[in-house]
């Protein structure tokens, strides 16, 4: 296919090479030229302008900062819209707004042009190696004719739902990474005041039964499918541990924002009569505040994971 693609930045120019190494004809573009300079050597043409590039394009990929740069590109002087062509698409692999994306959407749809959203997950590394998620949101159909482009991208593109369901996907991606980290740096700091070296204490942890799950898969055994009884562990015993834990920060003076607010939790499902009751219990405090359904049937969750296996 007549690839476009707009900004190779440190992921952008990873996956751009990867669309060329697939076959796909590319014509490039950025701010800085010289970011275009191995491309150029694999045969990929230059565009001075994202016009240009999607004048040149049957599909245009975007690798941007963020919202602004999105829209500058996109709807600016010289920008794809004043390029496209009818029954072209575009698809934005940036981590972008669902509402800035959704806008977009609605400006092309008037030109006759799919917008896709499509954020990507995997790291520089994984830019390089093409392993590399493709969250997808928009029109299915068209996910699917550009499949081939997505797979020579990276390996593990996802049809996630209509427009914006793959920015939203994303933003709880990167979010729950950041909180993790936030309670792991909080965590870990008090494990080593507390008197254990940090290596040693960093290979404990590895061989735990956190160290040895993958973070999502874990939301399939209670909280997905509301199932916390019998418990597998628990709620005032993982209260009982938050809470010394919560002792040990004292004890050593190591602030435990994270640690109280979550003993705060468990302290309030507690209090609902649910001590008995799986852990993951009180998780469903914050289902109930933010008013929406998470379950999804064990079948499905077991479908799921055999199709991942």
């Amino acid at each position: 296919m007549n690839v476009g693609f707009i900004g190779l930045g440190t992921m952008g120019a990873s996956i751009a090479l990867n669309a060329i190494k697939g076959g796909h004809s590319l014509t490039v573009h950025d701010i800085n030229k010289e970011a275009a300079a191995e491309h150029l050597k694999l045969g990929a043409a230059w565009a001075d302008t994202p016009k240009a590039v999607a004048e040149a394009s049957d599909v245009v990929f975007t690798s941007l900062p963020g919202p602004p740069e999105v829209q500058a590109v996109v709807l600016g002087e010289n920008g794809l819209i004043e390029g496209f062509k009818p029954g072209s698409a575009y698809f934005d692999l940036s981590t972008n707004s669902p509402t800035v994306i959704r806008d977009i959407h609605a400006a092309l749809a008037e030109k006759d042009v799919q917008t896709l959203d499509a954020p990507v997950s995997g790291g520089p590394d994984g830019a390089r190696d093409g392993r590399m998620a493709i969250w997808i949101g928009g029109d299915e159909d068209a996910y699917n004719k550009y499949l081939p482009v997505l797979n020579s991208m990276g390996d593990a593109p996802y049809y996630v739902g209509p427009i914006g369901a793959g920015a939203v996907a994303k933003l709880v991606h990167n979010c729950s990474g950041y909180i993790l980290q936030t309670a792991l740096a909080e965590t870990f700091t008090m494990g080593v005041k507390a008197g254990v070296n940090p290596e040693g204490l960093w290979q404990a942890l590895r061989k735990g039964a956190l160290g040895r799950r993958r973070v999502f898969d874990t939301l399939g055994r209670q909280f997905l499918p509301g199932r916390f009884d019998p418990p597998d562990f628990a709620l005032k015993l993982a209260r009982k541990d938050v809470a010394l834990a919560c002792e040990v920060g004292r004890e050593f003076d190591v602030p435990m924002r994270l640690a109280h607010l979550t003993l705060m939790e468990m302290t309030e499902a507690l209090n609902r009569g649910w001590e008995g009751r799986d852990s993951r219990v009180a998780m469903t405090l914050q289902t109930e505040r933010a008013g929406v359904d998470v379950r999804v049937s064990d079948n499905r969750i077991a479908e799921i994971l055999a199709e991942d296996s």
